[in-house]
């Protein structure tokens, strides 16, 4: 039997993966077989010929030398050296030259697993692997074993007596899918008839009551789906989950979409699956660390090479999971996955003081404003939106705190000039002499939006010379943002068939490229991993920093909001009625602002002083609301 037929798992050193999408055959001179070492000494190392569809590369045969992957014209190919204690406990292969997954996650009843890890790192296919939906083949994807043989390999653990439920159909698994926005494609019908549908089986009211209560899905009921927000659909499809009697209850990616208010009632509500069933088990894939932190009982980290291989790492307490996640080395392994560890340190308060005299020396300001969005349908009450006066300075990242509804984005398009103030239309109705005073002050802005809709025809490097070309061939630009975004691992990959983390980095990319003075910057968390989404805050305080710019940002990631934050401006109201933007504020005063009105407590993490989110009614939570310390930002 040849090689090509083989995968042995069990010796490998390496994989070589090939980006499919990439690899063009027909469209080079197959450099890969023909500079490659071991083909020229006469073994089949690397199978292409011009009419193939795609290379084929024995990875028992590859000697690792990577001349292939420097050679690839279409930089199709990768060559990753696996560390040597990943001899065994391979979980599933996709196929030849391509993803690979060591070991499960194995969840406990009545307990929430959490799973952190990279985009492309496997999470969701273990997911699937434990909810019954995908068989794995231990690697042999052209002879794949048995359930049996599958059985066996994991015999004298937890996860055989577990498989074997999920087998025979003594456990009853259901998922929450990551992207919620497919939802409407598959189903149709209310909020109340899908709800009353899926709980059919169970026959509980007040399963239902429950969920709609604590969701807040009141006042979309008789809503037909396809008609919900984003925010709307994540509730809903959390709450389908909440209304079924199952065995396992997987989320993943459960805060999407949702404010931070939202997301520690989704957190609640999981965690509530436990109370009414201790013998649940509770899966959860996330990337905002302040929630996975409160949302779970113990943390699985996944580390390796996106697209390339995953490996589960064993379960750690909640502290320790997320701090070695952040620290990138596995101290039960030995074995480091990032090259540095990631932390939250603030300014100091000295460099506070020197940004407080510059405000009032040569800071910016903008009015006190007010705009009535009023809306297209009819029936519907218009929302108000009242801005008090603020000033910002260079070097200054102004972070945008509040709920969905509030009014963030409509102020950041005010801010832009896309939307002008009831007192600036009065005045140009009325043709005052004052009108080009009134408002926000002109200003050179650079905007990125908070839904992206990618219409550019060609390549990312197409649409990158086109829009940013100056700040894209700059070795500073290069160096401070591009490297870092990781857009050449894209630059040659169609805009429209980019994914939703993709297009962010993208987009993050463009705004800041753009000369300007001002950087309005709207949710740039939304679909990036919690490695990426702590990489582009970096990027983001780095690039104001040193260009002497300001920016705006409106973000739901705690964690991402409070590193990035120089001051901020926050929301009170009612979400969709009337809010009002208060002054921009120092980051303690603020935060403590918006965390009482949200009846919730942070401790700062000792190791690498990350905001951790309090337990409810805990020793913690009680001393430091009564001390008035809702964000307690001591390093000491």
């Amino acid at each position: 039997m040849s090689s090509k037929g083989k995968d042995k798992g069990d010796k490998l050193s390496r994989i070589v993966i090939v980006n499919k999408e990439k690899c063009k055959p027909k469209k080079c001179r197959q450099e890969c077989k023909r500079n490659c070492p071991v083909v020229r000494g006469g073994k089949q190392c690397v199978d292409v010929t011009p009419t193939s569809k795609v290379v084929w590369i024995s990875e028992e045969l590859c000697i690792g030398c990577s001349i292939c992957v420097k050679k690839c014209p279409m930089d199709a190919l990768h060559v990753i050296n696996l560390p040597t204690n990943l001899a065994s406990n391979t979980t599933h292969r996709y196929g030849a030259n391509s993803f690979k997954l060591h070991r499960l996650p194995m969840p406990r009843p009545g307990q929430v697993l959490g799973l952190v890890g990279t985009n492309g790192i496997g999470k969701t296919t273990a997911l699937k692997i434990l909810a019954g939906k995908l068989k794995p083949n231990m690697g042999k994807w052209d002879t794949p074993p048995d359930w049996q043989e599958i059985l066996t390999n994991y015999r004298g653990s937890e996860l055989q007596n577990y498989l074997q439920k999920i087998l025979e159909d003594n456990y009853k698994a259901i998922i929450k899918p990551q992207y919620v926005d497919h939802i409407p494609r598959a189903v149709k019908g209310t909020v109340k008839d899908i709800l009353a549908a899926k709980n059919a089986k169970g026959g509980k009211e007040e399963y239902i009551e429950k969920a709609v209560r604590i969701l807040d899905l009141e006042h979309v009921r008789e809503r037909e789906i396809d008609a919900l927000s984003g925010g709307e659909l994540q509730r809903f499809a959390i709450a389908t989950l909440m209304v079924q009697d199952a065995d396992v209850y997987m989320f993943d990616e459960p805060s999407s979409y949702l404010d931070v208010r939202q997301r520690l009632k989704a957190a609640q509500t999981i965690r509530s699956i436990i109370d009414r069933n201790p013998k649940a088990y509770v899966l959860a894939v996330e990337h905002d660390l302040s929630v996975l932190d409160y949302l779970s009982d113990f943390v699985c980290c996944l580390y390796g090479k996106a697209g390339g291989y995953g490996v589960v790492s064993m379960p750690y307490s909640v502290r320790e999971g997320i701090n070695v996640f952040l620290a990138g080395f596995i101290p039960t392994e030995n074995l480091r996955f990032r090259e540095e560890d990631l932390n939250f340190k603030m300014s100091t308060v000295g460099e506070n003081q020197v940004i407080d005299k510059q405000r009032q020396s040569f800071g910016k300001q903008y009015p006190d404003m007010t705009k009535t969005m009023v809306p297209k349908k009819a029936g519907k009450k218009p929302f108000i939106l009242h801005v008090k006066a603020g000033s910002f300075v260079d070097s200054e990242i102004i972070v945008m705190l509040g709920e969905n509804g509030t009014g963030k984005t409509t102020f950041i398009r005010m801010l832009a000039g896309l939307l002008k103030s009831d007192e600036k239309e009065k005045a140009e109705k009325e043709d005052a002499d004052n009108k080009d005073e009134i408002g926000v002050p002109p200003l050179h802005i650079s905007y990125k939006p908070q839904k992206i809709s990618p219409k550019f025809p060609g390549t990312v490097a197409d649409l990158m010379m086109t829009k940013i070309r100056e700040a894209f061939i700059h070795p500073q630009f290069i160096t401070d943002v591009v490297k870092p975004m990781m857009i050449d691992n894209i630059k040659d990959n169609l805009v429209k068939n980019l994914s939703g983390g993709e297009l962010q980095r993208v987009a993050i990319t463009l705004c800041l490229g753009k000369p300007a003075d001002v950087y309005l910057i709207d949710e740039p968390s939304a679909y990036l991993d919690s490695e990426q989404r702590i990489v582009c805050s970096k990027v983001i305080k780095r690039y104001i920093l040193h260009a002497k710019k300001t920016a705006f940002v409106v973000e739901h990631d705690f964690i991402m909001a409070t590193y990035l934050a120089d001051r901020v401006v926050v929301y009170e109201g009612q979400p969709a009625v009337e809010c009002t933007a208060n002054t921009p504020e120092g980051l303690i005063v603020g935060m403590n602002r918006f965390l009482e009105h949200l009846c919730i407590s942070f401790r700062r993490d000792p190791t690498n002083y990350r905001p951790r989110i309090n337990k409810p009614n805990s020793v913690k939570d009680v001393e430091q609301k009564t001390s008035g310390n809702f964000f307690f930002a001591d390093m000491d």
